[in-house]
């Protein structure tokens, strides 16, 4: 069986991306699952460590044991997304309890998130999780830049965020940061944001973005490995397309499958269940032009 390391680096190389579907609440695993064979794509299942905190998805153990029930490894693989050093509330985590933990539950590929650290600081942690995990031959991905979204207050406009590059990538750091961590995968910040979390504002809209497409040009000619989009809801799709052939090689994607989940399912499971696998279909087919990547990848 490939690895996900390998199946990614194809992705990378082929200008494809894998598509990453977090999971908030366990009962929409399922019907994720079922769109990728049904669209046959390959794309990984994913929790972060928000999901278990401020969602229902449980725990690290609770959505594997729920992926090894419904999983089909034709077309999906286990990630654990985002394990943050600081977290959105400002506050330390046990990272490397949490990534440990992970690995030896069998999850396929990690993340650590330092993008909250100094630059040396976010290196030295983030090397000490690629040792880590590449002992047990799991790929890590790791975050530099600022993704925006997840702290606490509203945002700036976006236009604003934009045209002044705040929290962007820096080339030159992306370059020291591939050469002293041996990472993996690299999360950018090329214009894209998170979905908001907070209980008062998950249920809002995202800001349609976009991205640097120039910028990601030489972020890859930066870094040399494949590179990540989170905030992969709400960027226009012209600008997703032209990512992945600059090097773009995994996409996240939350919101648009989170929220037609929480609009229906306290009032009807069954259909907040088909919303869920509508919508992940949409993402695949429409959005992103990822039918038929298992066979292109796996092949």
């Amino acid at each position: 069986m490939l690895t996900t390391a390998e199946i990614v680096r194809r992705a990378y190389h082929k200008g494809r991306a894998v598509p990453g579907f977090n999971i908030p609440y366990l009962p929409m695993m399922a019907p994720v699952v079922r769109a990728l064979r049904d669209t046959e794509c390959f794309g990984l299942i994913m929790v972060a460590r928000l999901e278990w905190e401020k969602f229902k998805s449980g725990s690290p153990r609770a959505i594997r044991d729920e992926y090894e029930r419904v999983k089909d490894e034709r077309y999906t693989r286990l990630h654990l997304d985002h394990v943050p050093v600081i977290d959105e509330d400002n506050l330390r985590v046990d990272y490397l309890k949490i990534l440990r933990e992970a690995v030896e539950l069998g999850y396929q590929s990690v993340m650590v998130d330092g993008s909250r650290l100094p630059l040396a600081e976010n290196i030295a942690v983030t090397r000490e999780v690629v040792q880590m995990a590449h002992a047990k031959g799991v790929p890590v991905e790791a975050e530099l830049g600022a993704v925006m979204g997840h702290e606490a207050g509203p945002l700036p406009p976006y236009e604003e965020l934009f045209k002044s590059g705040k929290g962007f990538t820096d080339p030159a750091e992306a370059t020291r940061f591939v050469k002293e961590t041996g990472v993996d995968w690299l999360s950018v910040a090329v214009g894209s944001v998170h979905g908001a979390i907070s209980a008062a504002t998950r249920g809002q809209k995202k800001v349609t973005a976009r991205l640097s497409l120039d910028h990601l040009a030489k972020l890859r000619a930066a870094t040399g490995i494949p590179l990540v989009l989170h905030g992969g809801t709400g960027i226009a799709k012209e600008y997703v397309l032209a990512g992945m052939k600059q090097g773009i090689a995994k996409i996240n994607i939350a919101t648009a499958i989170r929220q037609p989940y929480e609009a229906l399912m306290e009032k009807d499971p069954q259909a907040a269940l088909q919303a869920v696998y509508e919508a992940t279909r949409a993402q695949i087919c429409d959005e992103l032009e990822l039918a038929g990547t298992a066979k292109e990848l796996l092949g």
